[in-house]
């Protein structure tokens, strides 16, 4: 009787290891720098804390209006509040600046440092075949990745939160909207994907991060400004636009007597009421209208923003490793 041995299935685990190996430095340095950011939160939210209660002890309004020494007080705790909430939205624009650096990161470092060393020929001489070796590499830094930069977006939500500031960033804002739900996780996805593709194709370290950064740099900015046209707008028109309160005036302007929507600033060159007024006539401006996102759109904004990445995430990953057989078989 003959046993047939079947051949074991092929692991990323050992090739993983590797990648862990080689970049440890690198990821003991990116976690003190985050272990660092959620200290500076809890010390932020404690600070805020204090001044919020020493403030309430007082008795003073926050308006104003209940003496000089009060007045002061009520200025140096708007002045406060405003200062941490400023701080709030500079980590939440550290935040929104990780995508792009960790495509650097794959870019540079990850990939294109093996290939223009020639490393990768040692991993690909040891059973490790070029198409395990490029999953690995971007299986590694993508769990890594996406789970530490979810857990310092919740981090920054909770600390939002407990701050209890009377001044918070709305809900569209660029630095609350990228870092909260899903949508940083897939710009870090989208990130990683366009990295590998730079590195691949490139293949030198510095023109590599550098395209990847200029790529995925482009891709932020070109959804952070057209973010509003990913959902169908809730629109209002009459001579006074009686909204809701909490929403995100995307668009504004008139409308004529025939439906005609003209720009908000059609008569802003005129310098007095009267000329004003006439020129508002010769428009046959008769209303007002406003497009605007309740807070109810932020999920259908945010999963179509997702989707979108994802779909360009999983279009270039499959470009990276199709470069990768046309290149290296």
């Amino acid at each position: 009787m003959t046993t047939t041995l079947t051949p074991a299935r092929p692991s990323l685990r050992g090739p993983a290891r590797v990648v862990v190996r080689q970049h440890r430095l690198t990821l003991w340095i990116v976690g003190g720098l985050a272990l660092v950011a959620v200290i500076g939160l809890i010390a932020l939210v404690l600070r805020s804390s204090h001044v919020s209660g020493v403030f309430e002890a007082s008795n003073c309004p926050v308006d104003g209006g209940a003496g000089r020494a009060c007045d002061q007080t009520a200025r140096n705790y708007a002045d406060s509040m405003n200062t941490y909430r400023r701080v709030f939205d500079y980590y939440a624009a550290l935040l929104m600046a990780l995508p792009t650096l960790f495509s650097a990161f794959v870019a540079g470092p990850v990939i294109a440092r093996e290939l223009e060393s020639g490393t990768h020929r040692m991993s690909w001489t040891q059973s490790v075949s070029p198409a395990r070796w490029l999953a690995a590499r971007l299986a590694v830094p993508a769990v890594l990745l996406v789970a530490g930069t979810a857990a310092l977006a919740v981090c920054l939500h909770g600390a939002r939160a407990l701050a209890d500031l009377p001044y918070q960033s709305e809900w569209y804002s660029a630095q609350v909207y990228a870092t909260t739900g899903t949508v940083l996780a897939a710009h870090v996805l989208f990130a990683l994907c366009v990295g590998a593709v730079a590195g691949l194709l490139i293949r030198r370290v510095l023109p590599a991060l550098t395209v990847s950064v200029l790529a995925t740099g482009a891709v932020t900015a070109a959804f952070t400004y057209f973010r509003g046209l990913l959902w169908p707008r809730a629109t209002v028109t009459g001579r006074s636009l009686d909204v809701e309160s909490d929403i995100w005036w995307v668009e504004t302007g008139h409308t004529t007597g025939a439906g005609e929507r003209l720009p908000q600033d059609v008569c802003a060159q005129v310098s007095s009421a009267k000329d004003y007024a006439r020129c508002m006539a010769d428009h046959d401006i008769t209303s007002h209208y406003l497009d605007y996102h309740p807070a109810s759109h932020f999920w259908p904004l945010q999963l179509v923003e997702t989707g979108i990445l994802l779909v360009l995430a999983a279009v270039a990953l499959a470009v990276a490793f199709r470069v990768l057989r046309r290149l290296h078989g």
